[in-house]
């Protein structure tokens, strides 16, 4: 995963607000304080500029099961 991710929180009224640019650092942490679900959608680079869920992305869902093994 490379620095320059964005992700999809809630906002008022059920919108979507984009989050980001936040580091590669900074998006592991907030996926350890359950932040960031697998439902989450992430952009970057290395999704070609898409939104995707992050349980596409292999290293943040490797993170999320470390972090989070009784969630699974």
């Amino acid at each position: 995963m490379g620095a320059g991710w964005y992700y999809m929180a809630s906002g008022w009224l059920r919108k979507g607000r984009r989050v980001g640019p936040i580091s590669e650092a900074d998006l592991l942490l907030r996926i350890d304080q359950g932040k960031i679900s697998p439902e989450t959608l992430l952009q970057s680079a290395k999704t070609k500029g898409k939104w995707v869920p992050m349980n596409s992305v292999g290293p943040a869902m490797k993170r999320w099961r470390q972090s989070h093994p009784d969630e699974e």
